[in-house]
């Protein structure tokens, strides 16, 4: 009978602390609702627009982003609810390879922008670029965009004017949208007790020169600010400090010795 006990004792008996186990899974699970929020955000905003204006500018469309990334966070976080729970060590494997993959390719990311600085900064002037010819087509595209330039305090690509790439904001003799040679809202310099948003705030202000136009709107374009964001968190990615790679964000033009340029 203690031969027996024993044996019964040694088949329920576990190498895993339970502390870890149930930390591994409340952690996996927090992440894997998140996950499946995030899928059916982007599956109702991709229900939600007009398939031919989402087609055009799917390149940058957040609600296929939203999509990608919370089915990529729902197979690896339900591989860990599940193998933590379960103990199930394929299932634990497959977590912990996906981690790694991860995190290597975070890391070789980072190597790439040093290495190809001005390819990765011409990538991104591309995405912006198209970004803001697309900005009255996509409403997700449009609070995006608003939600960049209010967070950076920037506006437009390189500076203000490239919004006239648009066709609503586009200073052409010949355009008659009352929005002629303005910018977004998101680009005014709001005051902190001011509480309702003035959104005409960037009327005309293409036309206005830089120094007078920075009385009331972001001047420098959201590139320099967004290279200079992925340039600080590539020090962090790499184990240095932040805020020790050379700051681009508010020289205008951009300096020619930059190696981000």
């Amino acid at each position: 009978m203690g031969g027996r006990r024993r044996g019964a004792h040694d088949e329920n008996y576990s190498f895993v602390s339970p502390v870890v186990k149930y930390l591994l899974f409340l952690f996996n699970l927090i992440f894997w609702v998140i996950s499946l929020v995030m899928v059916a955000i982007g599956v109702y905003a991709r229900m939600m627009k007009h398939a031919e204006a989402a087609l055009r500018c799917l390149s940058v469309d957040p609600a296929v982003m939203l999509l990608v990334v919370g089915v990529l966070m729902f197979i690896i976080t339900f591989c860990g609810c599940v193998g933590s729970l379960r103990e199930n060590i394929c299932l634990l494997q497959t977590f912990c390879i996906c981690l790694t993959v991860i995190f290597l390719l975070q890391l070789v990311a980072g190597v790439l922008g040093f290495v190809f600085a001005d390819k990765a900064r011409n990538r991104v002037t591309v995405m912006i670029n198209d970004a803001i010819v697309h900005y009255r087509e996509d409403i997700d595209l449009q609070n995006l965009i608003d939600f960049g330039q209010k967070e950076f305090g920037c506006c437009g690509g390189v500076t203000y004017s490239d919004w006239s790439q648009n066709m609503y904001f586009s200073c052409e003799p010949d355009n008659p949208s009352r929005e002629r040679c303005s910018v977004p809202f998101s680009c005014c310099v709001l005051n902190k007790d001011e509480n309702v948003i003035n959104t005409m705030c960037g009327q005309g202000m293409q036309e206005r020169e830089y120094t007078e136009a920075g009385n009331h709107i972001h001047v420098n374009g959201c590139i320099d600010k967004l290279v200079d964001w992925i340039h600080s968190n590539l020090f962090l990615l790499g184990g240095g400090r932040p805020g020790t790679g050379h700051s681009t964000a508010g020289r205008h033009p951009p300096h020619r010795d930059d190696p981000w340029r």
